[in-house]
């Protein structure tokens, strides 16, 4: 080999070497960099883990406290009147809620009828045993509440729900199904009643329609847009006629 050769090989091989360290010496600054870097951040981290946990517990702390003593219920019941269907196996079977767990809205579907005629139907039946139907209460067309089935007992209903829910049938002037005024507003003040009376929120007021998928309330299943008004009109209702939650509903 010649000298020139070896020479050239001998400059290679040292560029290697060199390339080689300058590569372990940027490798070692990385990691170097990498180490310094998560031993920053664990703190850091740590901070805003604490942060969180406090904000956490503080936003907790202040929901507790709002739901404690800012919550409002309606704690005056309307004016009803007490006409409690005879005992019977058509329409009041006499059987314990297992819980209340809901308020079940209906109509009637006969238009025209008072709230005194509905109860009369659900009170013949124990004669005419034709179906098993009834209500705990009834609204009628110019807002009378009459009241058929204790609220701790159940009424037929509401199908599967008729176990655990409060069920209120409302009288209709015509075939469209709206609820006049006065119904309405002897609704509201029925439901947000029922709702402090059992602890229940808007999302536990349901529709017939929402068990079963039967057109019922038939205006509030076809007018989606006016049963959310509903609820916004059940929580307005709570808010100006409302007492905190601390104070003893009747």
């Amino acid at each position: 080999m010649r000298y020139e050769d070896e020479i050239r090989i001998e400059e290679e091989e040292r560029r290697r070497y060199e390339e080689r360290r300058r590569r372990r010496r940027a490798r070692i600054r990385r990691q170097r960099r990498i180490r310094v870097a998560i031993m920053l951040s664990v703190p850091v981290v740590m901070l805003l883990v604490i942060l969180l946990v406090s904000h956490f517990i503080k936003v907790k702390s202040e929901a507790e406290t709002v739901m404690a003593y800012d919550v409002k219920y309606v704690a005056e019941a309307p004016d009803y009147q007490v006409e409690l269907l005879d005992i019977n196996e058509y329409s009041r079977p006499g059987t314990a809620l297992s819980a209340i767990n809901g308020i079940v809205i209906h109509y009637t579907a006969n238009p025209g009828t008072t709230a005194e005629q509905n109860r009369s139907y659900f009170q013949n039946l124990k004669d005419t045993g034709e179906t098993y139907a009834s209500s705990h209460f009834v609204i009628g067309i110019d807002g009378e509440i009459v009241q058929c089935v204790p609220c701790n007992e159940i009424a037929y209903a509401s199908n599967e729900r008729n176990e655990d829910t409060i069920s209120i049938e409302c009288c209709i002037p015509d075939e469209t199904g709206k609820f006049s005024e006065a119904t309405y507003q002897s609704l509201v003040e029925l439901v947000t009643w029922l709702m402090g009376r059992y602890d229940l929120g808007t999302d536990e007021v349901i529709r017939h329609y929402d068990v079963t998928g039967k057109e019922c309330p038939k205006y509030y299943v076809e007018n989606e847009t006016e049963w959310f008004q509903f609820k916004e009109d059940l929580l307005s209702y709570i808010e100006v006629n409302g007492i905190a939650k601390s104070k003893e509903i009747q």
